[in-house]
């Protein structure tokens, strides 16, 4: 049986098609891509839950995945610190291959079964620990591996995938699948997997760091202050907040270097 990702595409003579008909019907192909994603909410649901259990007992997210699915993952997780201000070991991201497979493929690095867990113990997994594993076509080995470990050292584990019914999905205690069809180039799970990949990405990442404080109203008041735009956004918050004049929240922000801390201090007249 051929995965889902792997069938034909619905489009055939792609190369005779004219510019305006390939971003068309490419577009077509990824509008389809959120219905498929709403379809997965509930088990969405279940993994964030679980997720956020861990991280309150002082656990961690670690996405492990190859290719496209790994860079994704990687991807989530460095931007989890500036926009949250979190800890950068907080969510970690590692792909088959390391740092290197970012850039460029390193060729066969996800067929090596026991290569995740490797790469996993070097931080020292615990059982507050989720272990979550990105993959399209749910057959990656360097996912399977690293799953089937954490699973007999009574971790949680979770999963990303776009095919139904596949071996990872089986492996993982709380899977998540995207099911969004074939490819509009056959099999390039770069596209409609990979925007679907990243969708969830968003929404895990997301929705646990806001059960987990780290958002106010629906503001980020724990973001890094690492450029101009930041900084002036900062302002702005700290002025809706409080009602405070320009000239004071940008006093407050660069004394306190954060929002959430101006804020605080402003209510509490601590300046």
């Amino acid at each position: 049986m051929v995965n889902t990702t792997e069938k034909d595409s619905n489009y055939q003579d792609l190369d005779k098609m004219t510019v305006l008909e390939l971003l068309t019907n490419i577009n077509k192909e990824d509008k389809t891509v959120p219905d498929a994603v709403e379809r997965a909410i509930p088990q969405i649901q279940a993994l964030v839950k679980v997720a956020v259990e861990g991280m309150k007992k002082g656990g961690r997210i670690f996405y492990i995945g190859a290719g496209t699915s790994g860079r994704l993952g990687v991807l989530d997780a460095s931007e989890c610190p500036p926009t949250y201000g979190v800890p950068f070991d907080w969510v970690i991201g590692l792909i088959a291959g390391g740092d290197t497979a970012i850039r460029k493929a390193v060729e066969f690095a996800e067929d090596d079964m026991q290569q995740a867990w490797k790469d996993l113990d070097e931080y020292v997994i615990t059982e507050n620990d989720i272990i979550i594993g990105i993959a399209a076509s749910g057959t990656t080995p360097y996912v399977i591996g690293g799953l089937n470990e954490a699973n007999s050292r009574g971790i949680t584990t979770g999963c990303v995938v776009c095919n139904g019914g596949s071996p990872i999905a089986a492996i993982a205690k709380y899977p998540v699948e995207a099911i969004v069809g074939p490819e509009f180039v056959t099999g390039s799970t770069r596209m409609k997997s990979g925007t679907a990949q990243k969708l969830v990405l968003n929404m895990i990442s997301t929705a646990v760091m806001i059960q987990l404080g780290r958002v106010k109203g629906n503001k980020m008041v724990d973001m890094q202050l690492s450029n101009h735009k930041l900084v002036g956004r900062g302002v702005r918050m700290v002025m809706t907040e409080t009602g405070a004049e320009e000239t004071l929240a940008a006093e407050l922000l660069e004394k306190f270097g954060n929002v959430r801390q101006a804020i605080e201090a402003f209510n509490q007249k601590q300046y």
